[in-house]
């Protein structure tokens, strides 16, 4: 990772430097608040390590400026001042994270790789299989055995929600939330009358039935062994 390091303490910035280095890290440092800030916004890092007292701006300008620019960066402020009011203020300015000094380089490391695991976007699936049913959230086309099933919105948004539980029961009441956006029982058959219309559908070309009703419980896609 590419890692900025804004402190003006030498020998705080040098420990920091050489534990992230020996980690595999590329470090920056920067010991004052006006060069950090130029690095920050020039230097596509993946981590700031942001002290709070520094000269020229101090740490709570820099995150504020970084913010307002639109940077996502994740950042720590290191601090001193350990009071509730400090805390609160760095968090409310844009910091992700707050870390008093003296503090150990594992509990450093530690909250380090935790902003960046936070920060990771999720993967996102784009394809559901279960029980020889393939569905590509991309082209929203499905297969079932390698055959196209033509469906509309509301079908495939139901199908979606089974294969992403596949092997599990999903339960009437789970549906009409997560497919109707119903927090509520509207006293219809609306699921069973779907749930019945995609069966027929993904059947047509097979005898096995894809859909398993679970009585008094929901229905369920079987998963693939």
């Amino acid at each position: 990772m590419k890692i900025l390091v804004i402190e003006d303490d030498k020998s705080t910035s040098d420990y920091i430097a050489q534990g992230l280095e020996q980690a595999g890290h590329l470090v920056t440092v920067a010991d004052n608040g006006n060069d950090g800030l130029f690095h920050a916004t020039d230097g596509n890092f993946d981590v700031i390590i942001l002290d709070r007292m520094l000269p020229g701006i101090d740490g709570i300008e820099v995150i504020g400026s970084l913010r307002r620019a639109g940077s996502s960066v994740p950042v720590l402020m290191l601090t001193a001042r350990a009071g509730l009011e400090d805390r609160v203020e760095g968090l409310d300015s844009g910091v992700d994270d707050y870390l008093v000094k003296p503090f150990a380089f594992s509990e450093l490391n530690a909250r380090i790789n935790a902003l960046v695991r936070r920060h990771q976007p999720e993967a996102v699936e784009t394809t559901l299989c279960a029980g020889g049913i393939e569905l590509d959230r991309l082209k929203r086309q499905v297969t079932r055995d390698g055959v196209m099933v033509d469906l509309q919105p509301r079908e495939f948004t139901l199908l979606e929600e089974l294969l992403r539980n596949s092997g599990k029961v999903v339960t009437r009441t789970m549906l009409l939330e997560r497919v109707w956006n119903f927090h509520f029982d509207p006293k219809t058959n609306i699921v069973e009358t779907h749930i019945s219309r995609l069966r027929s559908k993904l059947n047509e070309q097979c005898d096995k039935d894809a859909i398993i009703t679970v009585r008094g419980a929901g229905y369920m896609i079987a998963a693939d062994v």
